[in-house]
């Protein structure tokens, strides 16, 4: 694995997106892997390993997160300064030749995915998305919103674990290691001694918008016509079980596959949401 940094512009100035490399620079097949709304790129590596013999994989921190530089102007957190971003990072991809481009998405990811691949001339040639709906409830909007841009600390890296597992529950059955590596890469350590979130507090500004409302993603879903694999955990509040369905009926018309025991979101470590992902990008 391999770090850099690709210069992204906002409303402000200059700002370093961070993000890590995975597999040989020269396979013209590239998989980007973009993380869910306060998570990192970090979550991606077991998936990046397993993907390596085949691809290049690469995993952006989005502005905020990860190893990535805060915003100055914290109103530019959303979409546009996103999508701006990702761009950029395509475009030092593909550089060096031309590349095929495969997009997986977790929640935030998918939604970025989604956006890019319903462009005209669009680069993104394979689509997973994971966990993310073509509506995204408000009564989902308001739970995220009662912890992201949330500042907690903790006195020891032990307590922040825990607070991990419990926010993150619906990961579902992750092994003691897992939980580890996603506290571990999703940390801040302090000078003090104690421990906090790997983001900005700024990112939690969308949310505190009143009263919040549903978000419609149809428009975008029905121009997306790449082959397209749609991930649920069974037991998601975000992607519901009736949309899913409707998904598969609509826009690219995706193969779902879904995980038991699992809410928001599948966190594709586990060998079996692995091997379906794999599956897809080598159809």
């Amino acid at each position: 694995m391999k770090e850099d940094f690709v210069s992204c512009l906002s409303s402000t100035g200059f700002h370093r997106m961070h993000y890590t490399d995975w597999g040989d620079a020269a396979n013209p097949r590239v998989v980007i892997c973009v993380h869910g709304l306060s998570r990192n790129c970090r979550d991606f590596d077991a998936l990046a390993q397993a993907l390596t013999p085949d691809f290049r994989v690469v995993c952006p921190d989005v502005a905020g997160r990860g190893s990535s530089d805060w915003l100055a102007a914290k109103e530019d957190y959303g979409y546009p300064q996103y999508l701006a971003d990702m761009t950029a990072l395509i475009a030092r991809i593909t550089a060096s030749g031309e590349k095929t481009i495969y997009w997986i998405g977790t929640s935030m990811g998918g939604i970025l995915g989604m956006l890019l691949a319903s462009l005209p001339k669009t680069p993104v040639q394979r689509l997973v998305l994971n966990d993310i709906s073509i509506v995204v409830p408000r009564a989902v909007l308001e739970r995220i919103a009662k912890y992201v841009g949330m500042d907690p600390r903790f006195r020891t890296f032990q307590e922040l674990e825990a607070y991990v597992r419990m926010v993150s529950a619906p990961f579902g059955p992750l092994t003691g290691a897992q939980w580890r590596h996603l506290t571990l890469h999703g940390a801040r350590p302090y000078e003090d001694g104690t421990w906090g979130m790997s983001y900005d507090p700024g990112i939690g500004i969308p949310f505190q918008k009143k009263p919040l409302e549903d978000i419609d993603l149809t428009s975008y879903w029905n121009k997306v016509t790449c082959p397209t694999l749609l991930l649920r955990g069974a037991q998601s509040d975000l992607l519901l079980h009736d949309v899913a369905q409707q998904m598969t009926r609509s826009g690219p018309k995706p193969k779902l596959v879904e995980f038991d025991g699992i809410g928001h979101a599948p966190m594709l470590m586990a060998e079996d949401q692995i091997r379906v992902v794999r599956d897809f990008l080598l159809a």
